[in-house]
């Protein structure tokens, strides 16, 4: 096998060393080779070997997310797609970008600055990650509160399929609407449905001003309520942060707080007025807070980068953390929080809550040490949440925790009715079942 990868991408650009190939580990699963194709075809060339071979494989970036799901099944060849960094086509008039998967967040950030444009792709690990990899493994931005998720502006992907074919979906602009948008299946599916290889976005342009306002309360629905009342308030903020419990102190925001134990961050973009218009109305509205501060221009962006590292800094905190990721209405995010704190305290498990004005809620579970002794409490933790999530008709999942916890509880919960779609979904792109087999929803 080894040969035939060479064949394909070249012998400096596949391994089947062990101690190179301890990087793509997953789980604790460790490919017998590893190859970085340098254009899509020879991804796609990799994929059609891997076929005829019958061997297992796990698409891959900087592998910041590699540990997002359950360990897989079988775990073969390892596809990187870290030389697949170009910008294929970049049209700052039309607000287009179109670029290879492997491109890291940071250098397209840097390109699109140079036109005073960007992508509210603000993720973890953002110095890291790739374009790819931040799509496939479905992460969040504190910023989808004013741009939505990246459904919202990838217009089109290229992506290799299970055969090794290259299939391409949507456009290149805004007004292209031909076509059916197959790739938004890419966007969370962690690699289980082909490997993305290139990607068009609409861009959008640099705000002229961003403030920050963080008020203080000393209860979940204090908190939830002034953040629901901001929703549905003429205001239109770019982020909008509900901070909980142990959240303050490991974003490092306790001290702007008086010691509240909730806390809502906001941040808001435009002129000069729309800046001052917001600034009053959030003072009005924040009069029952228990602070109510701006952010200077030292602390706005700083406590920003730290509320988008969340997982990183959860991580750091507490490595045997689980970080359960829900999904509720916005009306319901105060009934979650006050679930959750209820459910940790009743396991004797402090948290850290971190929930988004739209009602996507993380909430790390924060074991002592590296969380061995409390491993059953934090499992027992966790299946009481999805079965709570479930009950009211929302969604949960774990994209963060210790390997030993995913030999406990399966990290995606128990499949939901649409289950059978996402069968015949995988079948249609990956007949042969060799990408990440066993690490997505029902073991697909």
């Amino acid at each position: 096998m080894p040969s035939r990868i060479a064949d394909v991408v070249g012998a400096a650009n596949g391994t089947n060393d062990p101690h190179e190939l301890a990087a793509y580990e997953a789980d604790g699963v460790r490919p017998s080779a590893a190859a970085r194709p340098g254009a899509p075809e020879e991804a796609a060339e990799l994929v059609k070997l891997a076929a005829t071979e019958k061997l297992a494989v796990i698409p891959t970036g900087a592998r910041t997310k590699l540990g997002i799901g359950m360990p897989p099944a079988r775990y073969d060849l390892a596809i990187d797609t870290t030389r697949l960094d170009r910008v294929i086509s970049y049209d700052p008039g039309d607000l287009t970008v179109s670029v290879e998967a492997g491109m890291p967040l940071a250098k397209l950030a840097a390109a699109l600055a140079e036109h005073k444009q960007f992508l509210p792709l603000s993720v973890p690990f953002q110095e890291r990650a790739t374009v790819g990899g931040t799509l496939a493994s479905g992460v969040d931005s504190p910023l989808r509160q004013a741009y939505g998720t990246a459904r919202d502006f990838v217009l089109g992907m290229e992506f290799a399929t299970g055969e090794g074919a290259l299939a391409k979906s949507g456009g290149r602009v805004v007004k292209n609407v031909s076509g059916y948008d197959l790739h938004k299946l890419m966007l969370g599916a962690i690699g289980s449905l082909g490997i993305i290889t290139r990607v068009n976005f609409k861009t959008f342009p640099m705000p002229a001003t961003t403030r920050g306002w963080l008020a203080g309360f000393s209860s979940a629905e204090d908190a939830s309520d002034f953040a629901l009342r901001i929703r549905q308030s003429p205001l239109a903020p770019q982020t909008l942060e509900i901070l909980g419990l142990r959240s303050p102190a490991i974003l490092a925001a306790g001290h702007l707080l008086e010691k509240s134990e909730w806390a809502v961050a906001i941040s808001a973009a435009g002129n000069g007025r729309v800046m001052e218009r917001c600034a009053g109305d959030l003072e009005t509205m924040a009069r029952g807070a228990a602070t109510f501060i701006a952010l200077d221009e030292q602390e706005r962006p700083a406590l920003w980068q730290r509320i988008r590292e969340f997982p990183a800094r959860i991580a750091e905190e507490s490595p045997g953390a689980a970080l359960i990721r829900l999904s509720v209405l916005p009306t319901k995010v105060a009934e979650a929080l006050r679930m959750l704190q209820g459910v940790a305290a009743e396991n004797g498990l402090p948290g850290a809550a971190l929930a988004r004005g739209n009602g996507v809620i993380y909430f790390a579970l924060l074991p002592a040490k590296d969380g061995a002794a409390e491993l059953p409490r934090i499992a027992q933790c966790a299946k009481e949440i999805f079965a709570a999530v479930a009950k009211n008709n929302g969604s949960a999942m774990i994209p963060w925790c210790a390997l030993k916890l995913k030999r406990e509880i399966n990290v995606w919960g128990a499949p939901c009715e649409d289950f059978p779609l996402m069968q015949r979904a995988k079948q249609a792109f990956d007949p042969h079942n060799i990408f990440a087999p066993g690490r997505f929803v029902g073991g697909l």
